[in-house]
């Protein structure tokens, strides 16, 4: 039985596992990005480079370098590259919890992608080191549709001839791409 090469799913576990990314691939900062703003994940992935000297990508990569020192940094795996293995954990450091949704989101599609791609199981941890405090994270099958149906609609996003509507959010201020996003680019 062939792989549905219709069902984004299917086709980022071929594509992966077969060594041929070209056809679909999902990065953690894709998924944050889906959660975040699709605007956002449509630039990423059409090669839009972000901000670099933006004050939230710059604090963001200090607290991501600098916590945690001692523990195993950035483990790669293919596409994905948690932050941190710690005690057979994967853990994900983040500057503030102010996105949790979209850092639990980037965190359960390492789980999942460890789970479907590499067979291993394991938890996760959300670290806040800027207000000391861990979230875990266990990926349940709820979870997991979770991340599938976003799987998909990542898929709908970066195949678009054109980015998704502007909409206003909270964190638009502190965006590595809000420069760019607001002087009338639509592709």
């Amino acid at each position: 039985m062939g792989t549905d090469r219709t069902d984004p799913v299917q086709l980022l576990l071929e594509s992966v596992k077969s060594g041929t990314p070209e056809d679909f691939v999902v990065t953690g900062i894709m998924m944050r990005y889906f959660h975040t703003c699709h605007r956002e994940l449509w630039f990423d992935s059409a090669g839009v480079e972000l901000d670099r000297s933006n004050t939230a990508i710059q604090w963001g990569t200090y607290i991501d370098e600098t916590s945690y020192a001692d523990s195993t940094q950035a483990v790669h795996y293919g596409p994905i590259a948690p932050d941190i293995m710690e005690d057979g954990r994967v853990m994900e450091v983040k500057p503030a919890s102010s996105m949790e949704e979209a850092s639990k989101m980037q965190l359960a599609y390492y789980l999942w992608y460890l789970k479907h791609v590499c067979g291993d199981e394991r938890e996760g941890v959300l670290a806040y080191p800027t207000e000391r405090t861990r979230d875990s994270v266990i990926l349940t099958d709820a979870l997991e549709e979770k991340v599938e149906t976003a799987i998909r609609g990542i898929y709908e996003v970066i195949n678009r001839d054109s980015p998704p509507e502007l909409i206003e959010k909270p964190y638009c201020d502190s965006c590595a791409y809000q420069e760019f996003c607001w002087s009338g680019y639509n592709g």
